[in-house]
């Protein structure tokens, strides 16, 4: 039997609660390949190039994908600044513009991919897949997207998730007020700029963690809390999402020094090195504040823990002090007849019977008192948390 007649035909469509299931963040598993993917809320492309040489700066927004082409072929250096995934139209002329391969495109817009290099030598394109973190402006998280780089002969094609949100305004100034040497070099060094501006983008959102867990542990040790934990939880969770994005960048820079590539001048691998030194120790500074975080969770448990030891010091101190009482008052409750037996309890006759019962107790609580403070059991009372 052929597949087509084992299909149903009459199988009745798929709820809407149930299409929600197949709600998946990549493509369908048998996807054609080059087949683009594009999320509802992505906002539209704005194009958006800077022409520069050594002598001028031209700055130009809202291009089509047509009017970029010609400046594929110019002397001077030419930033293509794409901003948005919000419309297959446009990223497809935009590919046919640039002459990008399919799988290429896939990996641009189908976001998030894993950072990678990939080496095009008959297009003489070399595509860099990176991964950027931008702090939020309340100081909580941070915004992580991939940014996509396509470096060509003249030119070099960057494309962003979100319109809004970039770490390479440094990039963009050093171009306008023609600082360093970015106007003088090639389309390589542009290249290396514009990652290295992303890499470096790390350390400002490591060193709002760094303040993070450094206040998290005063508070852990002196206030523990439910909530002290779910926030060491969360930064273990954001702190791995930063490993995850910046990882795997250290390996394509490791291959790419290694093995250079025909797009890149070979002068750019010493500054890639520069790079690749960034990462490692971006890395490195991760790798600590993991294991501080994963420290916190244990201080958190010793502090809860000393926190029940107090508290249950404080009750063994209080039932010490009151079972003697309990026992004398007890005793005196049993309210055996004297007449019967001068042995039964002839207190119970006495005129200062009641206040020497009285005297007695308390000066078994004193006597405690005063042997449990001796013992140094006081000292840390006050130490407990709320």
């Amino acid at each position: 039997m052929s597949y087509e007649n084992q299909v149903d035909l009459n199988e009745k469509p798929l709820q809407p609660e149930e299409e929600d299931l197949f709600d998946y963040a990549y493509e369908q598993p048998g996807s054609i390949p080059g087949t683009l993917t594009i999320e509802e809320d992505a906002k539209l492309p704005n194009i958006v190039l800077i022409d520069y040489s050594s002598d001028r700066a031209n700055y130009v927004s809202n291009l089509t994908p047509e009017a970029c082409a010609k400046y594929l072929n110019t002397e001077s250096v030419s930033w293509v600044d794409v901003k948005g995934l919000g419309s297959e139209n446009i990223l497809q002329r935009l590919g046919k513009v640039f002459g990008l391969h399919p799988l290429v495109l896939e990996d641009v817009v189908n976001v998030p991919q894993r950072p990678k290099i990939e080496d095009y030598p008959l297009a003489q394109q070399l595509v860099i897949i990176t991964q950027m973190v931008v702090p939020k402006p309340s100081g909580e998280g941070f915004w992580l997207e991939q940014v996509s780089l396509i470096v060509g002969k003249n030119y070099v094609l960057t494309v962003q998730e979100y319109p809004e949100k970039d770490c390479l305004q440094p990039v963009r100034r050093r171009i306008k007020y023609n600082k360093g040497a970015i106007r003088d070099m090639s389309t390589s060094y542009l290249a290396y700029a514009l990652w290295d501006a992303i890499i470096d983008g790390f350390f400002p959102v490591l060193e709002i963690y760094g303040e993070k867990i450094e206040d998290l542990e005063d508070e852990v040790i002196f206030n523990p809390s439910n909530q002290s934990l779910a926030k060491v939880y969360q930064i273990k969770r954001e702190l791995l999402a930063l490993r995850r994005a910046i990882w795997p960048q250290r390996n394509a820079l490791n291959i790419l020094i290694r093995d250079g590539s025909n797009v890149l001048d070979p002068e750019i691998l010493v500054f890639l090195r520069d790079c690749y030194d960034h990462t490692v120790q971006i890395i490195d500074i991760i790798e600590t504040y993991r294991e501080l975080a994963s420290s916190l969770t244990d201080i958190y448990l010793s502090a809860i823990s000393n926190k029940m030891n107090e508290v249950m010091k404080l009750l063994t101190v209080i039932s010490s002090i009151f079972i003697p009482l309990t026992f004398i008052a007890g005793i005196y409750g049993m309210n055996f007849n004297t007449d019967v037996s001068p042995w039964n309890m002839p207190e119970l006759a006495w005129y200062w019977g009641y206040p020497a019962c009285w005297a007695l107790m308390l000066a078994t609580a004193a006597s405690l008192v005063y042997f449990f403070w001796r013992r140094g059991w006081f000292k840390n009372f006050s130490n407990i948390p709320e």
